[in-house]
């Protein structure tokens, strides 16, 4: 009912298509980009939930007041306290392997202004926890949210991160100025 609730919206509605070749693993990060506007969010659910999958995503704790913080949890939200030095990877990578099934999905850029100094947590909780990265894609000229890559981590960040950065520069956001990859 959900996943053909959530399509009827993401596709008759709203317009959008999805381009999925990627399997739905039992425990994977999903690197979500670009991510310009808070529309982003919303969208991507619809995504998610239309093409029958489920995911967990991470949202500064500000957003988590009531009885809105309420909503984003049993939408699989994690407040995240972005002020305090703790170790999130590590505490994400021990909940991944106490879980039979696991998706997270994380923006890299960490905003959505122009920021091309990307956060790697998504990278280091992938490598630590020996899971799959799945780079899902949002493109709004063409209304297109493609996931049609994983990456592996290697260990390399700088070698990986440059390939993850190479891919998403075919896409463009809603707000396509602040959207940068550094490359």
């Amino acid at each position: 009912m959900k996943k053909a609730i959530c399509s009827f919206i993401y596709h008759k509605l709203l317009g959008w298509k999805s381009v999925v070749n990627v399997e739905d693993f039992d425990k994977q990060i999903i690197c979500a980009a670009p991510h310009t506007s808070n529309w982003d969010f919303i969208i991507g659910k619809l995504f998610y939930a239309s093409i029958g999958r489920e995911t967990g995503f991470m949202m500064k704790k500000e957003w988590f007041f009531f009885p809105l913080g309420s909503i984003l949890k049993g939408m699989g939200g994690i407040p995240v306290d972005r002020g305090r030095k703790n170790s999130m990877v590590e505490q994400v990578a021990d909940i991944i392997e106490s879980s039979q099934k696991f998706s997270l999905a994380i923006t890299p850029e960490a905003t959505r202004s122009r920021n091309p100094n990307w956060k790697k947590g998504f990278y280091y909780i992938a490598l630590k926890a020996n899971i799959p990265i799945v780079l899902v894609a949002i493109d709004y000229p063409t209304k297109t949210i493609t996931a049609e890559k994983v990456v592996i981590p290697s260990g390399d960040i700088e070698k990986d991160m440059r390939e993850i950065k190479l891919y998403y520069n075919q896409f463009k956001g809603k707000n396509p100025e602040n959207f940068a990859t550094g490359l």
